[in-house]
């Protein structure tokens, strides 16, 4: 299949969406760290079209985007240890609610991720390498249900949202981590300029009426510092819509 960009539609009205798309462009001075330590800017990284498509025989949505470059093949240089830890990832926002995908309801914007990190691996219950270790697989891209809230402390405007409720307000394959992060072991696919995420329709509430965007960026791991998240954007390199207002439209 070509890859292309899926229809297009309005996005729904979300209040606080305008917020969040405005933090993308546009964060104010006083925030308090910046993009230091993320990857140079590549084709690898720039996103040309983006597709969601429908599998009905198979009960599948496959999530797929396309860069100018090798998906994938930027990988984020490790920085020996969590705190600062470099995350690169290949994102889809959507309109999908928290509850659909395992979390607790509430606000914010739930996204599927393929993420690499060289630093640490948080995905304990899968096995990306296939080499029977379960603990070294965060260099590998692998998949990630997040909710994104805005956040004017990072350079990128967003983090992923907090909570201190890990056992309530997470899906049983979270690695544990304070924030709202599941690690839902989707397949990753990676082939010249595709990347592609396959997700059990199941594992959406069987939602396949939601819109989306796509997304590459940069993140990073805060454990030291109590007034930062521990997980925020810092680079955003691009933005298919290029104002994220999650456009297009699953292709049934």
């Amino acid at each position: 299949m070509l890859p292309c960009r899926s229809r297009f539609a309005p996005a729904p009205h979300l209040p606080w969406l305008a917020l969040l798309a405005l933090t993308m462009i546009s964060v104010p001075a006083a925030a308090q760290q910046t993009d230091g330590g993320a990857p140079a800017a590549t084709n690898d990284l720039d996103i040309t079209a983006a597709h969601v498509e429908i599998l009905h025989e198979l009960e599948l949505a496959v999530f797929e985007i396309s860069v100018e470059g090798r998906a994938g093949h930027t990988i984020p240089e490790a920085a020996g240890q969590l705190d600062g830890a470099p995350v690169l990832g290949y994102v889809f926002p959507t309109t999908l609610k928290p509850e659909d995908v395992g979390f607790a309801p509430g606000d914010g914007i739930v996204a599927l991720a393929a993420t690499s990190h060289p630093d640490f691996d948080d995905t304990p219950l899968w096995d990306e390498g296939a080499n029977g270790v379960y603990d070294d697989d965060g260099r590998i891209f692998h998949s990630h249900w997040v909710v994104l809230v805005p956040d004017d402390r990072v350079a990128g405007g967003l983090s992923v949202k907090a909570t201190q409720n890990v056992e309530s307000d997470l899906p049983p394959t979270a690695p544990g981590m304070p924030m709202y992060l599941d690690s839902p072991g989707f397949q990753v696919v990676l082939r010249d300029g595709l990347l592609k995420i396959i997700v059990p329709l199941f594992r959406m509430s069987n939602r396949t009426d939601f819109q989306f965007d796509a997304v590459s960026a940069y993140m990073r791991v805060n454990t030291s510092q109590p007034d930062a998240p521990m997980l925020g954007v810092f680079k955003v390199y691009s933005v298919l819509s290029s104002d994220l207002s999650l456009p297009y439209t699953v292709d049934q």
